[in-house]
């Protein structure tokens, strides 16, 4: 009994840092447009670096399934897209224009908008509590991107950071809801190797689009420091312990620790950038956190 109340502290343990590294890699993420490193820049490097440290523990098993990889390509060439091109691009960029607490309250609806693409692949069938839990958390994400002000939301003026994040926040969906449908038969660390090869693909283009356009950064002790987070932290250590995590208590449970990165994301940005939280930050919160609960009600019934 020890054994297995000592094993469940650990997995505990593993999921908070790991919940508290992601946060991290949105306070990093804003630092990052304070010191001027170009998001495209800092989401390439970010992803090389991590490439180059998992290639040693995942080329064998790679080469090894290589037929078996082509096979499912396409469905590879879309997760890369969606979860290392886009996603962690549109973050980095979406934080040059707006706050971190706005950005990770929309970013902590995904566990509900995968619920959406599930519906559209058709790989799970949703449920009256499920609707509404989508239309509760996107009314809070249409609150926090309005700001709670209707003139805001009739003459279309956004803040265009919140509208990028909104595109990074369906991207993740997609590419969670897009991992559920296919059963990979290799390794979680190869698995991921390939995603990141892919992303890498068509994040280069992009990269060198900004290269171009001049914005370049500096090899500083802040870009060295922003990149040996990223790639460390957020990248590998939160994966590692994610996995490690929900091998001990299982997925179900380790989701619940996902709602933490709001809390720890608000506390870090309010402490290091001054930022507050406003009313309709709470307003967005409660309508998001309303539609979590029903949605979780909903996949158990």
């Amino acid at each position: 009994m020890s054994v297995l109340i000592s094993k469940n502290n650990v997995a505990y343990i593993l999921l908070i840092f790991a919940t508290l590294f992601w946060s991290g890699n949105f306070i990093v993420g804003k630092a990052a447009s304070l010191f001027e490193i170009p998001p495209f820049t800092l989401n390439f490097y970010r992803w090389l670096c991590a490439w180059l440290i998992l290639a040693p523990f995942t080329l064998k098993e790679i080469f090894q399934k290589s037929n078996y990889i082509l096979k499912n390509i396409k469905l590879i060439i879309i997760l890369g897209i969606t979860s290392i091109t886009i996603f962690n691009s549109i973050v980095y960029y979406s934080l040059n224009f707006t706050q971190v607490i706005s950005g990770v309250l929309m970013i902590s609806t995904i566990p509900v908008m995968i619920i959406i693409f599930c519906w559209l692949f058709r790989i799970e069938k949703t449920n009256i509590y499920q609707i509404f839990g989508v239309i509760f958390s996107l009314s809070g994400v249409v609150v926090i991107i309005t700001k709670a002000d209707l003139n805001i939301l009739l003459n279309l003026n956004f803040n265009k950071g919140d509208i990028w994040m909104v595109v990074a926040m369906f991207s993740w969906a997609m590419y969670s809801a897009l991992l559920r449908k296919k059963k990979f038969e290799l390794s979680q660390l190869s698995l991921l190797q390939i995603i990141i090869t892919a992303g890498l693909i068509f994040l280069l283009p992009a990269y060198l689009v900004e290269l171009s356009l001049g914005y370049k950064a500096n090899i500083n002790l802040p870009f060295v420091l922003t990149l040996t987070y990223v790639v460390l932290f957020p990248g590998l250590a939160s994966f590692i312990f994610w996995i490690k995590g929900i091998s001990i208590i299982g997925s179900n449970r380790s989701g619940i620790f996902l709602h933490l990165m709001p809390i720890f994301s608000t506390i870090m940005a309010i402490l290091i950038f001054g930022e507050k939280f406003m009313i309709f930050h709470l307003i967005g919160a409660v309508l998001i956190i309303t539609g979590i609960i029903l949605s979780s009600r909903g996949r158990h019934t």
